[in-house]
């Protein structure tokens, strides 16, 4: 996931999330449900997964619908997503906040509907990157406002990857979102996927740090992305498979690799 503007599981003792020497845990997301009959294959190596609360991008359906019991039964915590706007959908609008409030509102009746608990984070997915332009943030906060006032708590998926904005000027788009939220309460889960200080298409047994992405705050850490991204992830380990996909242990299913402070970044199990 994420477009550039400008340049651009489990704990560390397997599965098992108990023992203070777990700083962090591994999951993963993608845009397709990997089949109920993949679950416990994953489950094996991963401790949580993203969940689309609507399209995913490019999607013209949302295969996630109605997964929640069969991904809750098989041991998973989630990563809730719901996917936003583009700028080229904002830019042209006379409210950019009225859409936020709008989809807000699509987002808390889709977690209701799925039978997520009050208080479940949820993700906003931000995939452009780069300083967030005015009616990029009016959406952004107005959204935020939304779900943190519809009884779930907000969250932003967004790059955590420094973007150019030359004369030797860059900027990391989750830290210009959180920069500007006005105190605001949101949930960070970033993407940095460059080697480093990514560890590429890796599933080590003790899982890296949020903080290690390069952004202080953040609770999440996308740090393999499939397909491998050559112009992000050129320096990095040759770890991804040979077509450039990165494949989880002991199944055949590619997927994006996550790390997080909890084994339920959302909070989704009941």
């Amino acid at each position: 996931m994420v477009v550039w503007r400008g340049h651009q599981g489990h704990g560390s003792q397997g599965a098992d999330e108990s023992g203070p020497e777990i700083a962090a845990y591994l999951g993963f997301d993608r845009n397709e449900y990997p089949g109920d009959q993949n679950l416990a294959l994953l489950r094996r190596t991963l401790s949580y997964t993203g969940y689309w609360l609507n399209l995913p991008p490019g999607a013209k359906s949302n295969s996630w619908a109605g997964k929640r019991k069969a991904v809750q039964e098989a041991g998973f915590g989630f990563l809730l997503l719901f996917n936003g706007r583009l700028d080229a959908q904002l830019k042209n609008v006379r409210d950019a906040g009225q859409l936020g409030r709008e989809d807000s509102a699509a987002a808390v009746d889709a977690a209701k509907r799925e039978g997520f608990p009050a208080g479940t984070v949820i993700f906003l997915d931000q995939e452009e990157g780069g300083r967030m332009l005015p009616e990029q943030k009016a959406y952004i906060y107005a959204w935020v406002d939304g779900v943190n006032g519809g009884g779930f708590q907000a969250g932003i998926y967004a790059s955590g990857i420094p973007a150019s904005e030359g004369h030797d000027v860059t900027v990391i788009t989750a830290e210009d979102i959180q920069q500007h939220a006005g105190g605001r309460k949101i949930a960070y889960w970033v993407t940095n996927d460059a080697c480093p200080p990514s560890p590429g298409c890796a599933f080590p047994k003790r899982a890296p740090a949020p903080a290690e992405s390069g952004v202080g705050f953040a609770e999440v850490w996308q740090f393999a992305q499939t397909p491998k991204r050559r112009d992000v992830a050129g320096r990095c380990p040759a770890n991804y498979d040979r077509d450039g996909s990165c494949y989880a242990p002991g199944v055949r299913i590619f997927v994006d690799v996550d790390s997080a402070r909890s084994g339920d970044p959302s909070r989704g199990r009941e």
